[in-house]
């Protein structure tokens, strides 16, 4: 990953100092993200529920524009799972693209899964799909 807005900086902080606050003397988990130990929660790991509720409270908390707050970052950004950016990213891909192999590169999957599941939205498939109804109504007609 190239070193944009001093992402490496960032990181070596995050490793080096503010990593060790969060754990607060807690076992380390050994994952890249760690949350917050308290009461509440003796484990600094999380897990699928877990890393699923942070991030709804985190798009609802920061990403969804409210108007009468005029905070968030977002107009029209509704709350959304982890999952929804694998989602976004594979379409956005394919659309430039075409490639099924670079989107496959980019949310780490096989070239087969993503025609499986987002094939669906290439624009020149559904170009061809219509022609070929088109084509259909002109010969019966």
């Amino acid at each position: 990953m190239p070193d944009i807005g001093d992402l490496y900086c960032h990181l070596e902080a995050y490793v080096d100092r503010h990593r060790a606050r969060l754990l607060a003397g807690a076992a380390d988990p050994g994952t890249f993200f760690v949350k917050t130990v308290k009461t509440s929660s003796a484990t600094a790991e999380y897990d699928q529920n877990t890393f699923y509720e942070a991030w709804r409270l985190i798009i609802q908390r920061y990403g969804i524009y409210n108007p009468y707050t005029e905070r968030g970052a977002i107009k029209g950004l509704l709350p959304h799972g982890p999952h929804n950016v694998r989602d976004v990213l594979a379409t956005h891909i394919l659309k430039k693209t075409g490639s099924y192999e670079q989107a496959s590169y980019a949310i780490q999957d096989t070239p087969e899964t993503v025609a499986e599941h987002y094939g669906r939205f290439l624009p020149q498939d559904k170009a061809a799909l219509a022609a070929k109804i088109l084509n259909e109504v002109w010969l019966a007609a």
